[in-house]
């Protein structure tokens, strides 16, 4: 069950849009230790391409997203 994804540290991107919850995410990552993972709920649709777009781009791994009701959660790992 994703609810059970132990993480490190989470963000809150609710009612953001592009390109803050991208930005609050990578703030929240710089803080983190490698292989630490960091959880990230937002609500703008876009987010979707951002944050795998990120993820390819930066190195760090997303290796899970959930999208249920308007809301999107990732968990990243940071590498």
């Amino acid at each position: 069950m994703v609810d059970e994804i132990k993480c490190d540290a989470e963000v809150d991107a609710s009612g953001l849009t592009c390109p803050l919850p991208l930005l609050k995410a990578k703030l929240a990552l710089n803080g983190l230790d490698a292989g630490a993972v960091l959880k990230v709920v937002a609500t703008d649709a876009g987010s979707q391409r951002d944050f795998r777009t990120f993820a390819k781009l930066s190195g760090n791994d997303l290796f899970n997203e959930t999208a249920q009701a308007g809301t999107y959660t990732y968990w990243l790992r940071k590498r």
